[in-house]
């Protein structure tokens, strides 16, 4: 047996000194108390059902409220078409935002799991009172006499929305830590366990879109057939079965201790560089203040090394005259780490691409809005059975679940042999692919539009509001190429944003990437006040007006194509540009 020295060394790298595999894993993962794990029998692909069942639960959850919510706002809260767009993509965006105080809290304080935790719980309160709401006359205002439909009252209007805001609070806890969580059940430090790493990407996206899948189609049925109470109470009890199936899996899980609030770490660095704005850089790294112990001296991180870009952050890790006499390195708020300071490069570095996933972002929002409302006028016969245009989003969803074997089982391993990466594609050229099938994907929506106004003006129903008699069918391509898209470009960011980030920011960075889903809803809401103030000025229907026949929807989806393809342009300049992470 070896000395301790050697059993401590063991622990902490996992792997033994002639490069075999170790029992401890290697990442610095412990279990629920703290102590290191063994690698033979917790993470890995043995705790991801637990986690993927609970994303799964959670998401059906969610998408059974997001999928159909402009339907609600419009027939039984009464509003119109704008108001309600913007009320859903406003919300939606919301809950993409929360994410990053879920994110400061799991990588500063509580850690993944007990994020998780909380934030699901308040997620659930939140779930009861939408159902509520749904389910209480005095709660919701009166059905439509003919054409006069009641407003909802202040009360009704706070009832609801504040059920639908503590949703997105929970959302906070979990998106941005349920991810990444998964992802720390696999250890970096094994090349097998890492590999296994960029399939689980794939599959927790897949089981996102299975809980979406049964939301679509389904619960929207039951919305639009069984009534709203009903409608909104299953998503809650499968809130429920989420909450269940995360801890069944406790005994099993890794856990990434919290390494301190990376907020702080991050005004460290700027404020340790503006006190030494004069001093000069040395030019051999080496001389750049870090600890001398193996790990880095943030909790639950690896030493990062030193890169040559962003020089003036140097200055915040250069030691002075003034820190050798005072033998004072015990203040980051005067002297950081390199790898504190490179925590905050990454950052910088990865901004550009982040930038570029708002617009994306947005032509994902549509499928909940402008899709919907184009739904709305066609035609949702077939035979006798009426069909929600909300559960045509089955299609993107059937889109990614037909994607994700492809990709994860064919596409994979044909793009290894060529191109030598373990995962096929490497995260730039996987985003990349998907914003430019989302240009398709606005297009196509374009043309369908074009041709629905040619039958809505040839049938004489240009100013009747009326469905026109064109089968819904029509809007799938649509549909089916913003999931092709999302495969590409949302999987890609999380990867991205997991594998790239420091390894004590990965919650922060995942809730950056959802950032930029908030960001492309608000982008979107945007758009449409900025679309309809101008295009109704003088008295005009504008391009989206209550009357979809009257209008110009398809001048809408251009605009968007238009700034997917000058978005893609700027992607592959920053992606040309950008320089990856590397761990000492």
């Amino acid at each position: 047996m070896g000395s301790q020295e050697e059993e401590r060394l063991l622990v902490e790298d996992g792997s033994s000194e002639n490069g075999t595999v170790g029992p401890y894993t290697g990442d610095g993962s412990v279990d629920l108390k703290g102590n290191p794990v063994l690698r033979h029998n917790t993470g890995n692909w043995r705790a991801c059902p637990f986690i993927l069942g609970t994303e799964c639960c959670e998401r059906l959850a969610y998408y059974g409220i997001a999928t159909n919510l402009v339907t609600y706002l419009t027939n039984t809260l009464h509003e119109g078409n704008v108001s309600a767009a913007r009320n859903v993509t406003t919300w939606s965006g919301t809950c993409y935002l929360m994410p990053l105080l879920g994110a400061v809290l799991a990588d500063a304080y509580w850690g993944r799991y007990w994020t998780i935790a909380i934030f699901s719980t308040i997620y659930f309160i939140g779930m009861c009172m939408l159902t509520l709401s749904a389910s209480i006359p005095a709660l919701k205002p009166p059905s439509c006499m003919g054409s006069i439909c009641p407003s909802a009252s202040p009360v009704q209007y706070a009832v609801f929305f504040f059920g639908l805001y503590m949703i997105a609070l929970g959302t906070g806890g979990i998106k941005p830590c349920v991810s990444s969580f998964g992802a720390d059940q696999f250890d970096d430090t094994d090349l097998t366990e890492r590999v296994k790493k960029g399939s689980f990407f794939n599959w927790f996206y897949f089981s996102i879109n299975i809980g979406a899948l049964i939301s679509s189609s389904l619960i929207v049925w039951i919305q639009d057939n069984c009534g709203w109470g009903l409608g909104f109470g299953i998503p809650t009890l499968f809130m429920g079965l989420a909450i269940g199936s995360f801890f069944s899996g406790t005994i099993l899980y890794r856990f990434q201790k919290p390494g301190g609030s990376p907020i702080t770490r991050m005004c460290q660095v700027v404020v340790a560089s503006l006190r030494k704005w004069n001093v000069e850089v040395p030019h051999d790294s080496s001389l750049l203040y870090e600890v001398q112990d193996k790990t880095s001296a943030i909790g639950g991180s690896r030493k990062l090394e030193h890169s040559d870009e962003l020089e003036c952050l140097d200055k915040a890790a250069t030691v002075t005259n003034l820190d050798m006499k005072t033998n004072d390195f015990s203040n980051p708020w005067r002297l950081c780490t390199v790898t504190q300071v490179e925590e905050l490069k990454i950052l910088v570095r990865m901004f550009p691409i982040w930038a570029t996933g708002i617009v994306f972002s947005a032509v994902y929002a549509q499928m909940s809005t402008m899709f919907l409302e184009q739904g709305m006028v066609l035609d949702t016969s077939l035979g006798s059975f009426t069909i929600p245009p909300a559960s045509l989003s089955t299609f993107d969803t059937i889109s990614v679940i037909i994607w994700v074997p492809i990709y994860d089982r064919i596409l994979v391993p044909i793009a290894r042999k060529f191109t030598g990466k373990e995962r096929g594609f490497s995260e730039l050229q996987r985003m990349g692919i998907g914003l430019f099938i989302s240009i398709l994907s606005m297009t196509a929506a374009a043309l369908v539009e074009i041709k629905r106004l040619e039958i809505a003006k040839a049938e004489g129903l240009t100013h009747e509001k009326i469905a026109v008699p064109m089968s819904i069918f029509w809007q799938i391509p649509q549909y089916f190429l913003v999931g092709a898209a999302e495969i590409f470009t949302f999987i890609g960011q999380l990867e991205f944003f997991y594998d790239q980030s420091p390894d004590a920011m990965r919650s922060l960075c995942s809730a950056l990437s959802l950032l930029t889903t908030a960001l492309g809803n608000y982008l979107s809401s945007f758009i449409l006040t900025i679309v309809t103030s101008i295009t109704t000025k003088g008295g005009k229907p504008g391009w989206i007006p209550n009357n979809l026949n009257e209008g110009h929807l398809d001048y809408f989806f251009w605009l968007l194509a238009g700034l997917s393809l000058l978005n893609l342009l700027v992607y592959m300049y920053c992606a040309s540009r950008y320089k990856c992470k590397k761990a000492s």
